[in-house]
């Protein structure tokens, strides 16, 4: 009579195992420190800038070239602008600073990421330092305004009720001493501003006298545009 074979060694079976699993991970993410807030300011300041970043570079210096645009400026895109603009530089700084102490090596393989954003506000100060957005909306919307030159009344100011002329809406338009003068809609950061069409040189940064209080400042060719003071 031959000796009875030994049964199978037991094992465990498939899903006790991957409970126990389970659980020691669980285990392991309980005890697991949580990062500081120091840490996740250093790991989120070696990161280079991203899309979302760069994309409200690029919109905050749009608004801003909007806001130079508007003869004497717009107060709602100034406060938008400058405040968006520090609230930018403030976060980049301090990331910049951060990078440069501990991540130096993430600045120089991404240097296009990081150079992005001064880049973006260097150019958009060249801009507003030469004009150029007042002048280009100026000159694109030239041809519409003596259009609303010819409704202009001699002996008082012509309403206009916001009406679109060229890439300006115009509140009033009026004659006075040879100069065409438009209001334009919401314009001026604190004081009243617009446009002024004079055939004749006018004097500019001054007072100009029988001019009821207008200072000009030259544009181009025959366009001002003037502040009420």
């Amino acid at each position: 009579m031959s000796a009875a074979s030994p049964g199978p060694v037991g094992t465990p079976q498939t899903g006790e195992t991957s409970t126990a699993d389970e659980d020691s991970v669980a285990k392991l993410i309980e005890i697991a420190r949580k990062p500081t807030v120091g840490q996740r300011l250093i790991s989120w300041a070696s990161r280079p800038p991203g899309r979302l970043y760069l994309s409200c570079c690029v919109i905050v210096a749009l608004v801003l070239l909007y806001e130079d645009s508007v003869p004497g400026g717009h107060l709602p895109s100034f406060v938008i602008g400058m405040g968006g603009g520090g609230l930018l530089a403030a976060m980049g700084a301090l990331r910049l600073g951060m990078a440069l102490s501990i991540a130096r090596p993430i600045i120089r393989r991404h240097w296009l990421r990081w150079t992005t954003p001064p880049l973006i506000a260097a150019a958009a100060i060249a801009l507003s330092l030469t004009d150029a957005p007042l002048q280009a909306r100026v000159e694109a919307s030239s041809e519409d305004l003596m259009q609303a030159r010819t409704l202009v009344d001699d002996t008082d100011s012509t309403p206009l009720n916001g009406e679109w002329f060229g890439f300006y809406p115009l509140e009033s338009a009026s004659f006075n001493e040879g100069v065409t003068l438009f209001t334009v809609e919401d314009a001026g950061l604190f004081r009243e501003s617009g446009l002024a069409y004079s055939p004749d040189p006018l004097p500019t940064d001054v007072f100009v006298p029988g001019h009821r209080g207008l200072v000009y400042e030259h544009v181009f060719g025959p366009w001002y545009s003037w502040t009420s003071y």
